[in-house]
């Protein structure tokens, strides 16, 4: 009886066992996803752990880029970013992870920005350029011709004051761009000289001729 009694009971895990593996018939990803990868064709025999497919989440998608040590300090988790594509294509998200530790070889920190992409337009693995917003600065917009150095080798601008005399402002480049860069250290309001900042120097008086932006 005792004998029996086991086999019994031995028979009735094994029904469970049976009953547990067929509602795994139907496998079920544990997220929301597109098939990139089917690896298992109709009627292939899969032992337990390998690979059917892949299914890869692509909303939110994830941006990825890599920041200097020089530059991280001024990205703050949730700061808005905007992702631009080799094809012209910008998506707009927020910065999601600044890592704490950089990287050994490159010195550089990782940085990813969570943006929606629920149309699937940015695919897994295009390159992207990021722009991340930083603390609100005033900045002017001027040509890279118009820097110069003063005697001590300062990077500046030489502007005009009230009284028509050159004056030097050493300046920070805040960020280069195709129509110019952006500066600050210039007063709110610089007539900044363009041509001839060579042949000036501190208090020579000038004659200002205004050139016109371009159109």
């Amino acid at each position: 009886l005792e004998a029996a009694e086991t086999a019994r009971r031995t028979a009735e895990a094994q029904v469970r066992n049976a009953e547990i593996e067929t509602e795994r018939l139907t496998i079920t990803a544990p997220f929301a996803g597109v098939l990139d990868e089917d690896t298992a064709e109709l009627g292939a025999l899969l032992q337990p752990g390998s690979s059917c497919a892949t299914v890869t989440a692509l909303d939110p998608i994830r941006l990825v880029g890599a920041v200097p040590e020089t530059e991280v300090d001024k990205i703050r988790t949730g700061a808005a970013a905007t992702g631009k594509l080799v094809s012209g294509h910008e998506i707009k998200g927020q910065v999601s992870f600044v890592a704490r530790i950089s990287d050994p070889v490159t010195r550089t920190f990782r940085v990813e920005a969570e943006a929606p992409n629920a149309d699937g337009a940015v695919r897994a693995g295009q390159s992207v350029d990021i722009r991340i917003a930083g603390p609100a600065r005033d900045g002017h917009l001027v040509p890279q011709s118009a820097l110069t150095l003063d005697d001590s080798g300062r990077l500046g601008l030489r502007w005009v004051d009230a009284d028509s005399r050159a004056r030097f402002a050493p300046i920070e480049v805040i960020r280069d761009t195709p129509d110019g860069i952006w500066v600050s250290g210039l007063p709110d309001s610089a007539r900044v000289i363009v041509v001839g900042q060579e042949f000036v120097s501190d208090g020579t008086p000038v004659e200002v001729h205004r050139r016109e932006p371009p159109q």
